[in-house]
């Protein structure tokens, strides 16, 4: 189990981490939150902070669609030098970022796609897997995607991987949030809606998400 911890303080986000360490979770995965931008020197000691007030392995997670402060190279390469921080999920849109983080650190911190990224074309560039909303509702299949890539079968997990891009693809039509929650009520999983003022899929996205899905073969649940 990978908790997220996502704060606008260091303070808050170092309870956060100390309280999942005490549950017993098997990492971490770290944002921060701001509204004011933050320099690199900020970011750096933010997560810093965070590796250092556990024991637990930390993933750390850019976004920068959707951050006010970004993990530049700089400060990644030298949160890599920390030995409790081993993994980074980036959601920049940005493959050549990925290989750029992977030809500085990949000896000390291993990449994950996220759901703005082709996840076979990230592994097929050294990194080691993904971390996204869709795989919530196609496991299975995700799991094979990951099994072809670590065997290097790249004809087979490039056919699989442009029939799951749909998915990806009605994801970022929608809301992830929506998406995840009515694709699985359409699998047949009581999940409810979105909490306000996130928004519940609308009809049009529901029968979108339902045609792919069918598509993937992950709607068995509910076709019986």
């Amino acid at each position: 189990m990978v908790a997220g911890v996502a704060a606008t303080t260091t303070a808050e986000a170092k309870r956060q981490v100390r309280a999942f360490e005490a549950i017993g979770c098997d990492g971490i995965l770290a944002i921060m939150e701001a509204y004011f931008p933050v320099g690199d020197d900020g970011t750096y000691d933010y997560f810093r902070a965070i590796a250092e007030a556990v024991t637990l392995p930390i993933v750390l997670y850019t976004n920068p669609k959707f951050q006010r402060s970004d993990l530049s190279l700089p400060v990644i390469e030298r949160l890599a030098a920390i030995d409790n921080i081993r993994y980074i999920k980036d959601a920049s849109s940005n493959t050549g970022r990925l290989l750029s983080i992977i030809n500085r650190v990949g000896g000390d911190l291993q990449v994950f796609s996220a759901s703005a990224h082709i996840p076979a074309c990230v592994m097929l560039i050294g990194g080691v897997g993904w971390m996204a909303g869709p795989a919530c509702l196609v496991p299975s299949q995700s799991v094979a995607l990951y099994d072809h890539c670590r065997k290097g079968e790249w004809d087979e997990a490039m056919a699989l991987q442009s029939v799951l891009w749909a998915l990806h693809q009605a994801f970022a039509k929608y809301n992830l949030a929506a998406c995840v929650k009515g694709g699985l009520v359409l699998q047949g999983y009581d999940v409810g809606v979105p909490l306000p003022p996130q928004t519940r899929l609308s009809p049009e996205g529901q029968e979108e998400l339902r045609e792919t899905l069918c598509r993937l073969g992950a709607m068995e649940a509910v076709a019986k």
